[in-house]
């Protein structure tokens, strides 16, 4: 079948779904290779759910068997935007929820979460659409088949009530048929709500996982369709957790009769407002299908972890001082104020004074002030690096967090943010001065070096003190007990610290502080001692610096506004 017949029958699989289903036509490739072009690789058929396109790849259908299947190739496709996982941010929550059924094998995430939104699909278009899904497994079955798909054809059989053989074509053990007995009765049961089946069903699939050798995998995918998203698309929501536990079919009593009423879990995650680590959240965005960095990943991680605590500015009005400004002349008139004549300009218009006929008096404009003075005061922020903090990239580094949110309720009101991070000597990181840039800030502080302490005073020394700076800014500087380095050490020049750190502190022009985890009263006084003029605010676990930051912002963010 050529692809001109499949675009005939695209209207009837569209109906399959309802009179009034609306996605645009797909891209319909004649070749493997130009599907290859286009993205679509080890499979025949994609769905992009960033832009609501299918992709087909004709010639591996037909290879498949399926020419005579349109109908029913296209409506399961189009079943992905309708049923599952329909849009971006349930497809992240899918991903995410199968994960936690695959402890140790999330590499597999897409494939099983494939398979999972494949079963409900097919299982609503076999029984409530009346299309030949039975038929299409038919055609796809394979005497070589994995456990994996035998597994999951045998959910078919069961679904469709049709005889063990039909899609299958190994034996069928015990074991396997119960299996594929609770993965039938899953479907069934959480068709409507099938985010929280998604971790049974993978919880199923996991020992025919575990069994089978990494290039087994290759024919199951070839099997199903493929969900993608282009790159760059936010995917929002992404960093939270889902904290309700994992339940194996066989124990739980919505799909198991005779499981016991308080089920028991698999890797259960206690508490609510959990968040994922960093190199988690990257690798559920490679497997959505965006090919981001690492750094590109931490960026979008602590923005979305820093959006709920950025400043929210209530809109203020304040009238503006104004100058006079002579706009021209206009008749006087008898009635208005006597002083408000021009006599020059009276006199020059007739030597023969006659009031309301020959008085003139001046048009006085007002000029409108220039605003620059409600600038808000800009940001200089040093994040330390060193040794004993967390890379953010990694583990979920709270000085990235709250460096994050101060920087960016900075720039959200149009302040300039100068961001350094810092470790050993010479071991710094920092953007090309101040700047409005949030992706030059976001690269500083998710980088990481994990080396000794050492502040870069020579930064102070180039920002304050060889050149001046025009705008007032605060400095922030968040660190632990290390930041001794930045008084009690010298530069490369020989200059001492404490006079350099002082020097910046009074050319800033708008104070500085220092966010400091310190574990005891008598560090604390000490660092007081030796940084004197310096704000020391302490913290005694990283995650209040969210709290710190957040009040921080407000604080000196709307006072500049006032």
């Amino acid at each position: 079948m050529d692809v001109m017949n499949w675009r005939e029958h695209w209207p009837a699989a569209l109906r399959a779904w309802g009179r009034f289903t609306k996605v645009h036509d797909p891209m319909w490739c004649a070749t493997t290779a130009e599907a290859n072009k286009a993205g679509l690789t080890s499979s025949f058929a994609m769905f992009r759910l960033d832009d609501r396109t299918v992709v087909l790849d004709v010639q591996a259908a037909t290879e498949l068997g399926l020419s005579d299947f349109p109908v029913e190739v296209m409506a399961h496709e189009i079943g992905h935007h309708v049923l599952c996982p329909a849009d971006l941010a349930d497809h992240a929550r899918l991903l995410g929820r199968v994960r936690q059924g695959l402890p140790n094998l999330e590499q597999h995430a897409p494939l099983v979460a494939n398979l999972y939104a494949d079963m409900l699909i097919n299982d609503r278009l076999q029984r409530s659409r009346g299309l030949r899904m039975a038929q299409v497994y038919e055609r796809l079955a394979d005497p070589d088949s994995t456990p994996l798909w035998t597994f999951f054809m045998r959910i078919f059989e069961i679904l469709w009530s049709v005889p063990s053989g039909t899609l299958t074509r190994k034996e069928i053990d015990s074991s396997m048929d119960g299996d594929a007995q609770l993965g039938a009765k899953l479907a069934r049961v959480y068709a409507t709500d099938w985010q929280r089946g998604a971790g049974g069903f993978a919880a199923l699939c996991y020992r025919y996982l575990a069994e089978q050798a990494e290039g087994d995998f290759a024919q199951a995918r070839r099997r199903v369709c493929v969900g993608v998203v282009g790159d760059g698309v936010p995917v929002p929501g992404l960093t939270g957790m889902d904290t309700e536990p994992i339940t194996h079919p066989a124990l739980d009593p919505r799909v198991n009769d005779f499981a016991p009423e308080q089920a028991p879990t698999e890797n259960p995650l206690q508490g609510a407002g959990q968040y994922r680590e960093p190199f988690e959240y990257g690798q559920i965005l490679r497997q959505l299908g965006l090919s981001v960095s690492d750094e590109d990943a931490a960026a979008r991680y602590y923005r979305e972890r820093a959006a709920p605590h950025l400043v929210r500015f209530p809109v203020k009005t304040r009238p503006l001082s104004s100058e006079p400004l002579p706009e021209g002349h206009t008749a006087w008139d008898i009635g208005e104020p006597i002083e408000t004549v021009d006599w020059v300009a009276t006199a020059l218009r007739s030597p023969v004074v006659v009031p309301g006929m020959t008085t003139m008096q001046r048009l006085i404009g007002r000029t409108e002030a220039d605003e620059s003075d409600r600038r808000p005061v800009d940001l200089d922020l040093y994040v330390d690096s060193s040794g004993s903090m967390p890379n953010p990239r990694q583990t979920v580094s709270y000085l990235t967090l709250a460096g994050a949110i101060l920087a960016l309720s900075a720039l959200r009101v149009g302040a300039r943010v100068q961001a350094t991070l810092w470790s050993g000597t010479d071991e710094f990181l920092m953007t090309d001065g101040f700047v409005r840039d949030e992706t030059a800030v976001m690269h500083v502080l998710t980088g990481y070096f994990g080396s000794y302490t050492a502040f870069p005073i020579h930064i102070l020394r180039k920002t304050y003190l060889e050149r001046e700076r025009a705008e007032p800014t605060h400095i922030v500087v968040i660190s632990d007990d290390g930041v001794d380095t930045m008084v009690q050490a010298a530069d490369e020049l020989g200059r001492p610290g404490a006079e350099i750190a002082a020097a910046a502190l009074a050319a800033a022009g708008a104070g500085g502080t220092l966010v400091l985890n310190l574990w005891s009263d008598e560090v604390e006084e000490r660092i007081r001692s030796i940084t004197p003029g310096w704000d020391v605010s302490r913290v005694t676990d990283w995650q209040q610096l969210i709290d710190f930051a957040a009040a921080f912002s407000r604080r000196q963010y709307e006072r500049s506004r006032s």
